[in-house]
């Protein structure tokens, strides 16, 4: 895969996790999820997922489940470019 190819779809998806991140909401707070408290519910350091929405770190299959886990979706959703377009 070419090297600009690979960083672009690394920033989708980023973005892509941004958003479903900000569509979730904390069922005790009433307040959408912030990164902080995504990355403490993964057991993750508290930047690692601002890299990741940013799309400046690769990371790895276990903390993508992770993610589609705690926004209750399946992983592949998180792959879901198109959806970006439509949402934002």
């Amino acid at each position: 895969m070419d090297k600009l190819v690979f960083l672009k779809e690394r920033k989708l998806l980023g973005k892509r996790i941004a958003q479903l991140r900000n569509n979730c909401i904390n069922e005790i707070t009433g307040k959408k999820i912030s990164q902080e408290e995504l990355a403490l519910r993964l057991g993750l350091a508290k930047n690692h997922i601002g890299l990741i929405e940013r799309g400046k770190t690769n990371t790895t299959v276990d903390v993508l489940y992770g993610i589609a886990k705690e926004f209750r979706e399946e992983i592949i959703s998180l792959f879901d470019f198109e959806k970006i377009k439509k949402d934002a």
